[in-house]
């Protein structure tokens, strides 16, 4: 990928607002994302974007990691390097194996649950579109997750599938691996 679009913002050059941002991810990720750095031109969006994330890719009604691989499916969907990238090492600090993370390019084959494989189908089929998602469909997901599994699943898918576009479309350059601890 080429040079990012928009310049990225380091740490001295923010608002204190936005360096909180950055201090922030820093301590739960060990790297300030590059896409961060360009959300630093929007002050009031930037700890928005951040505060929308936290509770959304965190332990909910469904586990951190599974929604990490989630965001993981849908960014090989849309061919997004950065964001693979982004979430695989996501996924692993927050409990997701190695195997799992390799295999969710084919998770039919992987080592995943028939509840967790269905939940990698929704992100192919929301991908394709919202009617994509039809009743039968719909059936087989309320079957297996309850209403708050299932807001949270469809969320993460739905909001994976726009990043990818603003990653891609701004250019912006994958983040370097945070520093081994």
């Amino acid at each position: 990928m080429s040079e990012s679009r928009i310049q990225l913002q380091p740490r001295d050059q923010v608002t204190p607002e936005i360096g909180a941002v950055y201090d922030a991810l820093l301590a739960a990720r060990g790297v300030v994302p590059n896409m961060f750095k360009v959300l630093a031109h929007t002050p009031a969006i930037a700890p928005a974007v951040a505060g929308f994330l936290k509770p959304l890719l965190s332990d909910g009604a469904l586990k951190g990691w599974y929604k990490e691989l989630v965001a993981v499916r849908i960014s090989q969907c849309c061919a997004c390097e950065y964001a693979i990238r982004a979430h695989s090492i996501s996924a692993r600090q927050k409990g997701a194996s190695d195997d799992q993370i390799t295999a969710i390019a084919d998770f039919e084959n992987g080592p995943f649950s028939p509840k967790e494989k269905l939940g990698f189908r929704l992100a192919g089929k929301l991908h394709q579109g919202g009617p994509s998602v039809d009743d039968a469909f719909f059936s087989e997901l309320r079957a297996n997750f309850s209403e708050a599994e299932l807001v949270e699943l469809f969320l993460t898918a739905a909001a994976f599938e726009m990043f990818p576009r603003f990653i891609d479309g701004l250019r912006i350059p994958a983040t370097p691996s945070p520093a081994a601890k």
